[in-house]
């Protein structure tokens, strides 16, 4: 089968991946009058004079809108808002699936920071979190910054924060496949925006020491030219030996190489000059860095793709819909480390005695997965203190 074509027809024949549903009864006077006018305005002006009513008396308190100005999209690049739309409508439908959470996609006809920023916060009433999604680097930094402030409600950009638990949890397992430790490890991430930025800051905080990050240009460096902020703010921390060149190089005795990049920019000879029991993540979607069959066949020990259709797949989607439902649940004001680190660990051990060089995460569509992220997420937000319930 076509993947891809097929998808296309189906997405055609579907018109849609996720709809509204009437919770409540409106087929009579009675039900009218409670549900509608004139009932309704005892809650309205409940929550007049306690906003914070809003989380008990509507949907609020388990909605969550999936926003995107459609410049990052999957590997496309910027294809525009309405282009987004499908990925969007798939995030909803996960949310729902897997976290019970109705999300909602929202997609902004604007590039400008201010304008997104200030068109979220106008619409943050209506949601008991903010879910990012495919906004390209380096504006999405600001973007999430600036909301986390100013909001009250929790704010998750998923291409960085998602992709880097997700990625810890992977790597968890597979050092433990070939006998590693993490803090031992040497890892190159080729891909600088803001997922690749986002997992070297995570696992930095997670105690690895050594990490190298590369864009299209070669490695990031103190002193190189042409990076923006943020590729200048993760050279002060990385790249300890200051290795330069091109990601061939970097590659070199490397212990882990992710790719949160393009397509085929990896070759056999580069997976060989890696050290023994290399692990090797290719997640460019739809096309990876290196494909699972020719990473092995030059040595990897372990192979993960974003491919649904090979064994470890590393997707987001094992992270968001329990994140949010753990988050959701307490309240919380906010997602932070702890949170985060929380889910990778419960997706990293949900594997248990079942872990293989092929089985080092839960598959994506396995609800008791979720539901482990979403109660390790709820009591790490409590003992963090950011539970509001």
């Amino acid at each position: 089968m076509n993947c891809r074509l097929e998808s296309l027809k189906k997405h055609a024949e579907w018109r849609g991946k996720i709809e509204t549903k009437v919770r409540v009864p409106v087929d009579s006077r009675e039900a009218l009058s409670l549900a509608y006018t004139p009932g309704v305005a005892e809650p309205c002006l409940a929550i007049k004079d306690d906003p914070e009513k809003s989380f008990e008396l509507t949907r609020r308190w388990n909605t969550v809108p999936v926003i995107t100005d459609g410049t990052a999209i999957l590997g496309l690049g910027d294809i525009g808002p309405e282009a987004g739309m499908p990925v969007m409508e798939g995030k909803c439908a996960l949310f729902k699936a897997y976290g019970g959470v109705d999300a909602f996609p929202i997609c902004i006809k604007s590039k400008d920071v201010d304008e997104i920023v200030n068109t979220i916060k106008l619409i943050s009433g209506s949601f008991g979190g903010i879910n990012l999604e495919d906004i390209s680097a380096p504006r999405c930094f600001e973007i999430e910054t600036r909301l986390k402030k100013e909001l009250d409600i929790p704010v998750f950009h998923d291409d960085q924060h998602g992709t880097a638990v997700v990625m810890a949890a992977a790597l968890i397992n597979a050092a433990k496949v070939v006998g590693k430790e993490l803090s031992q490890l040497k890892i190159v991430i080729n891909g600088a925006g803001a997922a690749g930025i986002a997992i070297a800051k995570y696992l930095l905080k997670f105690g690895v020491a050594d990490i190298i990050l590369c864009d299209k240009f070669g490695t990031i460096y103190e002193g190189a030219e042409g990076m923006n902020p943020a590729q200048t703010a993760m050279a002060a921390v990385t790249n300890k030996n200051c290795v330069k060149g091109l990601l061939a190089d970097a590659m070199k005795g490397a212990d882990v190489f992710i790719g949160v990049s393009a397509p085929n920019c990896v070759s056999k000879d580069m997976v060989k000059s890696m050290a023994n029991g290399a692990i090797v993540f290719s997640c460019a979607n739809p096309v990876p860095e290196i494909t699972r069959k020719d990473a092995l066949e030059a040595g990897a020990a372990v192979v993960g793709t974003g491919s649904s259709e090979n064994p470890n797949q590393i997707n987001n989607v094992l992270v968001f819909p329990g994140l949010f439902r753990g988050a959701l649940d307490v309240r919380a004001k906010d997602i932070n480390f702890d949170m985060m680190m929380a889910a990778s660990y419960a997706i990293a051990n949900y594997v248990g005695e079942d872990l293989s060089a092929d089985h080092i995460l839960p598959l994506a569509y396995d609800k008791g997965a979720h539901d482990a992220v979403a109660q390790a997420v709820a009591v790490a937000a409590a003992k963090s203190g950011v539970a509001r319930k």
